[in-house]
């Protein structure tokens, strides 16, 4: 096991919901690993408590949150709020995948979830470098 002072930072991730959509997470984590990041990787079908509870558990940094279903809308509100309830005021929160259903602009679905909390919000077929890039610079800019 790598020791935490190691790694570049702890990354939880998940894909959120009733949603199995799991290779385009399972792709970014094995991207994080290899960049240097140490991941807790919960798999499908995640609930907001788990993805926290995770979080609180591990001390992590950032919750990568996926959803591929177009139900993030349904999904994802309150996290924020409920990462703030269990102490977890500064974790980074992303959001990323197939978000919505319907055609809605990407810069107004990208705001939705800004206003959710979200940090960062990625359109369908973000590639891991970005958000990895991303997360580099949002961890160097905590400390």
């Amino acid at each position: 096991m790598t020791d935490e002072n190691e790694t570049k930072g702890t990354m939880v991730t998940g894909v959120i919901g009733d949603d199995v959509h799991v290779v385009g997470i399972r792709i970014l984590e094995h991207a994080l690993r290899e960049a240097g990041f140490k991941v807790v990787a919960l798999g499908v079908q995640v609930s907001q408590e788990e993805f926290i509870d995770a979080a609180t558990e591990t001390n992590a940094d950032a919750i990568l949150v996926s959803s591929l279903s177009g139900h993030a809308q349904i999904l994802a509100p309150g996290l924020r709020e409920k990462c703030i309830e269990a102490g977890l005021n500064d974790i980074r929160l992303y959001l990323g995948g197939q978000l919505m259903i319907g055609k809605t602009a990407w810069e107004d679905v990208e705001k939705t979830f800004m206003d959710m909390g979200f940090n960062r919000v990625y359109p369908p077929g973000v590639l891991p470098p970005q958000i990895i890039k991303d997360l580099e610079a949002d961890l160097a800019s905590k400390k």
